[in-house]
Formats: C-alpha cells, structure tokens, sequence
C-alpha cells in the first residue's frame, strides 16, 4: 500500500534538491498530485492475478487464442519513468478460457508496479500457465521507454521487443511461428 504521507514529503524534498520553492503557488498541491498518481501508479503491488484468471469457461476446442495490442503503461524500477506499448497474449487453452478483459486486466496487475520489461513479460506468461493451466503461452511485449527518450541515449521511437515462450511454445517451434504468423497485418 502506498504510504501518502512519506510520498509527499520525498516530493517535497525532491522540489527544494531540484533548487525549487515547495511553497510556490504552482508547487503548493503538487506533492498530493503525485502522491494520488503513485496510488494509481503502484495499484497492482495490491493485486494478485488469480483475481482476474480464476473465473473461466468451459470451450470443445484447443485451439490458439490470442489477444494483441493490450495497451499497458509501466514504470521502469531504474529511473522511475514511465514505459508503455502493447502487449500480445496466445494461449492453447486446455478446455477453459478466461474472459477476454481478464487478459488484459491480468496485464494491468503487473504493469502497475515499479517494473521491468523482461519480468513483466515473464510474469504474465507464469500468471497465465499457473492460473489458467493450459498447454502452453506465449506472451510478447514491444514498449518504449522514457529513459531511453527523454534522458541518457535520448533515442525517441526506438522499440524493445521481449517475449516469454511456456509450455508447448518452448517445445514446439511451428506453434511459435503460427503465432507469429496471425500477428501480421
């Protein structure tokens, strides 16, 4: 749970570091701002998965599911600047499927934490083979990251691609390329 109180001093001591006046008419509010966004920001260090992926619905077939372009914004543990892009989710179900805004809500649990690319790709595809246990998952996620953009490198439009492979996507390299072959456009 996200302590307001010590946020909005570290907010306050971050101002006057910076060579900035906290009691300045635009600065006055600013440490409640930040302390509502990191609540917003850091609401899935209070969730778990299983919230999302333990209601599921019986199907006859086993075929590949997936869902693209899940929209996610995340903040990378290092700088503490946001990363965001899209996430893609394949699964072959083993007689259940989750209801399709799970998958997303199941990204926005890991996405809301400070975090990193290659964990969060990791962590929803375990999420997905330990709550939904099917034969296998695939999890891809291509984000740009802010600290990339706007600081260091300053690279802006420069992509990172991570992909988590469980199950039968590990075990079998024609399953992976099917995968990759609906995502075209």
């Amino acid at each position: 749970m996200v302590d307001s109180e010590k946020v909005k001093e570290a907010i306050r001591l971050l101002l006057e570091g910076i060579g900035e006046d906290p009691t300045r008419e635009g600065l006055v509010e600013t440490p409640d701002r930040v302390a509502r966004m990191w609540e917003e920001l850091a609401g899935g260090m209070e969730s778990d998965a299983s919230e999302h992926l333990s209601r599921t619905f019986a199907v006859n077939s086993n075929d590949l599911v997936i869902e693209r372009d899940i929209t996610f914004y995340s903040m990378c543990e290092h700088h503490m600047l946001p990363f965001y892009g899209r996430v893609t989710i394949g699964y072959i179900p083993c007689g259940r499927v989750a209801g399709l805004s799970k998958l997303a809500r199941t990204v926005e649990v890991y996405a809301r934490r400070l975090q990193l690319q290659e964990q969060l790709t990791a962590q929803i595809a375990d999420a997905l083979m330990e709550h939904l246990a099917p034969e296998g998952a695939i999890v891809l996620i291509e984000a740009e990251h802010m600290c990339m953009t706007m600081r260091g490198v300053q690279k802006p439009g420069t992509t990172t691609v991570t992909l988590a492979r469980r199950g039968c996507f590990e075990s079998d390299p024609a399953l992976e390329e099917r995968f990759f072959r609906m995502l075209e456009r």
